[in-house]
């Protein structure tokens, strides 16, 4: 079958079992498997495919069908320009999450200290260290699993100064930090059954439930974190779109200074944080 072809089987079937963005996915699974780039469909539509390369792409198009998440797909998924290795036991890095690392990076110096909580696959952490000098971190998670996608992406990048421990939040955490990070679960308990079902069946629970009202994760860091902060020590969160006032409101009752809230690219709340005196 030659490249076009095979690209329009992937997209009508993909289509037709309701996938949203059935041509995009057709496309970059098909790029995945023939290691080729967009302008293959263009230029090498003629292209005869091999027929090991077929049979993968068919399986990975009944896989999307079913709607396994393209990134537990291809095992890996883009996040500040670093690639990272994901499986059904981290969430999958997303574009919004990016805004969190950008304000961080705002106010991490060389040689800074940095601790993330409920770290998954080590995307924040890991490009905050990509991205500046001389910092260390530790990256921390209740999932021993989640731990070690985290390593493997540590070594994958070839970031050394860092660490990973598997911990019940502060739990196992030790030392102090300049700045601790986390986007923790945030999502009430009750929402989660009408989430898109490539979330609700594929992602982990445990990286989802935020308890009753979402904001159980926030309560407990915002009140442990300053017994790890260093005097001046900013604490950032990704939230929710509709929690900014909810973070804000338990961060001014601890005792943080000068609370912050930024907008993601789509206008919408996404980033809280504030200093410990």
């Amino acid at each position: 079958m030659k490249y076009k072809e095979l690209y329009d089987f992937g997209a009508l079937a993909l289509m037709e079992a309701g996938i949203a963005e059935a041509s995009l996915d057709a496309r970059l699974l098909l790029e995945f498997v023939c290691h080729t780039n967009r302008n293959d469909l263009l230029v090498h539509g003629d292209k005869e495919v091999l027929k090991k390369e077929q049979d993968i792409y068919v399986n990975y198009i009944e896989r999307r069908k079913a709607h396994e998440p393209l990134q537990h797909i291809t095992g890996e998924q883009e996040f500040m320009g670093l690639v990272f290795e994901v499986s059904g036991n981290v969430l999958v890095p997303r574009q919004d999450t990016e805004v969190l690392v950008e304000e961080t990076m705002r106010y991490l110096h060389d040689g800074m200290s940095i601790l993330d909580m409920c770290t998954g696959s080590g995307c924040i952490l890991l490009s905050l260290l990509k991205y500046s000098n001389g910092c260390k971190g530790v990256g921390a998670d209740i999932s021993q699993e989640a731990v070690a996608v985290a390593k493997r992406n540590a070594q994958n990048l070839q970031i050394s100064e860092v660490s990973f421990v598997e911990s019940d939040l502060f739990e196992s955490v030790e030392g102090r930090y300049d700045i601790i990070v986390s986007n923790p679960p945030y999502i009430s308990t009750g929402e989660i059954s009408g989430l898109m079902e490539e979330v609700k069946a594929h992602e982990p629970l445990l990286a989802l439930d935020g308890g009753e009202d979402g904001l159980f994760f926030y309560r407990k860091i915002i009140e442990k974190a300053p017994e790890h902060l260093n005097g001046g020590g900013y604490l950032f969160f990704e939230i929710g779109y509709d929690q900014a006032e909810a973070v804000t409101d338990e961060m001014k009752k601890a005792g943080y200074k000068e609370i912050s809230i930024v907008k993601d690219y789509a206008g919408l709340d996404r980033i809280v944080y504030g200093y410990m005196s």
